[in-house]
């Protein structure tokens, strides 16, 4: 009985939820809805009740004649909105996915209704913004999601899920898988930046273009600061935003692939970026500005760069695995410093799998010590850049965060282990 309680108050709540939202909704945009605040619970209570019912009887035609009532009733308010010139399906659909949520509520399954919930109220909240990046996403760039996508559909199903090579590390479906993985992370920096546009500040602009590509942000501002030298302190905090963006980003991808590993690694990389937040905590106090920002990012969807990439990531994979077969730890300490020169996220990838005991066996002191040798290596290339290419003023305010991120980092893994 209990139960039975847990799953028709789990129903419940969904549909408050919902309701809530499409409630809100209207009343901010001044709409009429056929259902709101009362209509959805009582919604997912029907589609409980209708399962409930199902089950009694040992016959789905209770849940087949609720679903069909539910369904008929539906689409006469939609009929009666439409006849008003109220064209849209939005509040429809979502009494059909509430209805749907009790039913999966009296199944319990609880964590997927959960899911489906916030993921609703997520689309169904974020109607401007949704709206605003069908507007800016460019004719390019949904050609090159587009490609990407029937890419990796047609293509990912068909590669062999097992190692090739001299070296038996090569794996070409996990190495597609990887590239897939890398870059929805750069596309949700993408798109980010697309909903709220790259001119809504430069702080902002570099914590964004920190997720797509923090190299872009660093050459950007480097060029910029020698026009706008006012601006020097604004520019150096959003690219040791980005820089920070960076290092937790490794730590995320790790986390995800390699859970003995981040052990290794959260106390040198979790410092770098403490270190580099705390350094434009003072930059942002010292100079605050609402100067905008404008920075080109290209889609990282798109297929050319992806095979770049994939290329990229199984070179490393092969070069790191080489380095510890013949020439021990000295080796792979090489490859990440070589490969951290122009991916860091390629040689995460090649280390998180050879330190993980089924793929290889890379000792995982060793790999943790790689992974932040490479991002010590990349960010010496960027703030080289920032040396070679960047204003005076600029290379003075970036500079001692630059060497205190880089010292307290290289002093901490060279310490550990």
């Amino acid at each position: 009985m209990n139960t039975l309680f847990y799953r028709f108050g789990a129903a419940l709540a969904i549909g408050l939820l919902i309701g809530l939202e499409r409630e809100h909704a209207a009343s901010r945009e001044q709409e009429k809805i056929f259902a709101g605040v009362r209509t959805f619970p009582l919604l997912s209570l029907a589609g409980c009740a209708a399962m409930l019912l199902s089950e009694a009887l040992n016959s789905p035609l209770p849940f087949a004649a609720s679903a069909g009532l539910i369904g008929l009733l539906i689409a006469i308010a939609y009929a009666v909105g439409a006849r008003q010139g109220q064209i849209g399906m939005t509040s429809e659909v979502s009494a059909v996915i509430t209805f749907l949520l009790g039913a999966m509520c009296y199944g319990e399954q609880f964590a997927l209704a959960a899911a489906i919930t916030v993921a609703t109220m997520v689309l169904l909240s974020l109607k401007p913004e949704m709206r605003t990046l069908a507007q800016k996403l460019s004719q390019e760039d949904i050609y090159a999601t587009l490609k990407f996508a029937v890419i990796t559909a047609i293509v990912l199903p068909v590669l062999p899920d097992r190692t090739f090579g001299p070296l038996e590390v090569l794996n070409p479906h996990k190495i597609w898988l990887m590239v897939i993985f890398i870059s929805g992370i750069s596309f949700l920096g993408y798109f980010l930046i697309k909903i709220v546009g790259p001119r809504q500040g430069i702080g902002l602009t570099g914590l964004l273009g920190g997720l797509a590509s923090s190299t872009a942000v660093t050459l950007s501002f480097s060029q910029r600061s020698t026009q706008e030298r006012t601006l020097a302190k604004p520019f150096a905090m959003a690219i040791m935003i980005a820089w920070t963006v960076m290092f937790i980003r490794v730590l995320v991808v790790v986390s995800a692939l390699n859970r003995a590993l981040l052990t290794q690694l959260w106390l040198p990389l979790g410092l770098a970026a403490g270190i580099g937040l705390g350094y434009c905590g003072y930059l942002f106090l010292a100079q605050r500005t609402h100067e905008t920002s404008n920075i080109d990012f290209a889609n990282p969807f798109d297929l050319g760069p992806a095979m770049k990439f994939g290329l990229l990531y199984a070179g490393i994979l092969f070069a790191a695995k080489a380095a510890q077969v013949y020439l021990g730890e000295a080796g792979i300490y090489l490859s990440s410093i070589v490969g951290g020169l122009t991916d860091v996220d390629a040689i995460t990838l090649s280390l998180s799998q050879l330190s993980n005991s089924v793929a290889g066996g890379l000792d995982t002191a060793i790999a943790a010590r790689g992974i932040v040798f490479a991002c010590i290596s990349n960010t010496v290339v960027k703030g080289g850049m920032v040396l070679a290419s960047g204003a005076r003023e600029l290379r003075r305010a970036l500079l001692p965060g630059f060497l205190a991120m880089l010292g307290a980092t290289l002093a901490v893994v060279l310490a550990i282990g």
